[in-house]
């Protein structure tokens, strides 16, 4: 019997030399995850679920495209589960317009591509900070949390929000920006 490594970063790495098992491992310690936030995105279980298997297929052929000196494998596949259910939100909201799904479209704009800035995060880190994270989300204003569940929830670009809201993009660009801003300095302060 093989002894799969725990690390995801280990995982990724077999996952990335076909290790089917490697995959099994990594598809049930984040599964739950995913699923919750691909369901929270496009409401119906069965595209959902659609979705989560989509996310996994992807992992199982574009491993190798991960940066294994980030070793921030949370961050990719999270980043990756969102992508993946936003182009569904945009595919069924242009339907007949939205772009041909090649493997070209799947590098620039499903597979994550992380700034080497990133802090590394884990699975178990992440949930640890759940809750600072939402109360820091909470403290922002109606209209932050709002333009950032457009953004990440909905998948709508900034010109699409500005649209919906009908306001100006540089509007849009500016209150994105603060948001983020006022959730990473709710997040430092640690009182979130």
């Amino acid at each position: 019997m093989v002894n799969i490594p725990s690390t995801d970063i280990d995982l990724l790495r077999r996952v990335a030399k076909h290790d089917s098992k490697a995959l099994e491992v990594l598809y049930n310690r984040y599964s739950p995850l995913l699923y919750t936030l691909i369901k929270k995105m496009v409401t119906e279980q069965s595209l959902a679920q659609e979705i989560l298997v989509d996310v996994f297929v992807i992992v199982w052929r574009k491993s190798d495209k991960f940066n294994f000196n980030s070793e921030n494998v949370y961050t990719w596949i999270v980043t990756l589960a969102r992508n993946k259910a936003a182009d569904e939100i945009r595919r069924k909201r242009f339907a007949g317009n939205a772009p041909e799904y090649t493997e070209g479209f799947e590098d620039n704009y499903i597979l994550p591509h992380l700034s080497p800035k990133i802090d590394s995060l884990d699975l178990k880190t992440a949930l640890n900070i759940k809750g600072s994270v939402e109360t820091a989300l909470n403290k922002l204003t109606d209209a932050q949390q709002y333009v950032i569940y457009l953004a990440y929830y909905e998948g709508l670009t900034e010109e699409e929000i500005a649209a919906k809201l009908n306001i100006p993009l540089q509007t849009v660009k500016s209150k994105v920006k603060i948001a983020l801003s006022n959730l990473k300095e709710n997040l430092i302060k640690g009182d979130a």
